[in-house]
């Protein structure tokens, strides 16, 4: 008998992959969620606390997935899960579009109507949100989170735990650094340097008040 996935989150991103998980016949064990969690996240008994994954793999669980929002968290509890020995399933939609030349990392998400075109590169734990989509030859490393209704145009990269706001648009061949927030509706149209925070259209980086 095939034990169910442990999902490490117990909120709202965690309700969208469990019933992701769902569509793609992956039954779903249980849920980890912090102190003072509900005790249920869509009929999946939650336990409280992170020290559960590891009991839980001692029993026997092999398979988990990630569902945390917050990128530079979501990439740690993913090492530390890997640690314990767990493989990272990847949750995605029935009704997300992957090119079959697409190169997909372990704990990814696709969300319902997201596409992801030829030749694509989707690192470890990256999140490609509902309706968002990556053209071809895109480079998404790991951790990074394109929220909903963005679009990306060919030949883009984006660095690790890059965050994309619902709605930002990028232009053919630019390049995101690591650990960029762009707010929702940026529209980015040069390369980004590492570390910015940029918002606007065209999107430029903001400056914080002395």
């Amino acid at each position: 008998m095939t034990l169910g996935a442990v999902i490490v989150g117990a909120g709202g991103h965690a309700k969208v992959c469990i019933e992701l998980l769902r569509a793609m016949n992956k039954p779903v064990a249980f849920c980890i969620g912090a102190e003072g969690s509900e005790s249920s996240c869509l009929g999946v008994p939650v336990l409280q606390g992170d020290a559960h994954l590891q009991e839980l793999r001692r029993a026997g669980y092999t398979s988990a997935f990630i569902a945390i929002g917050s990128n530079a968290l979501r990439q740690r509890l993913g090492a530390s899960a890997k640690v314990l020995g767990y493989e990272l399933i990847n949750a995605i939609s029935p009704a997300a579009v992957v090119s079959p030349s697409a190169r997909l990392g372990c704990g990814v998400a696709i969300m319902a109507g997201a596409v992801i075109n030829a030749d694509t590169s989707i690192g470890d734990l990256v999140i490609i949100n509902t309706s968002a989509s990556v053209d071809h030859d895109g480079r998404i490393e790991e951790a990074a989170h394109i929220a909903p209704h963005c679009g990306l145009a060919g030949n883009v990269t984006l660095g690790p735990r890059v965050f994309l706001g619902i709605g930002c648009k990028v232009i053919p061949g630019v390049s995101v650094g690591a650990d960029v927030v762009a707010g929702a509706g940026s529209v980015i149209i040069s390369d980004i340097p590492h570390h910015s925070r940029i918002a606007g259209i065209p999107a430029k980086n903001l400056r914080k008040k002395d």
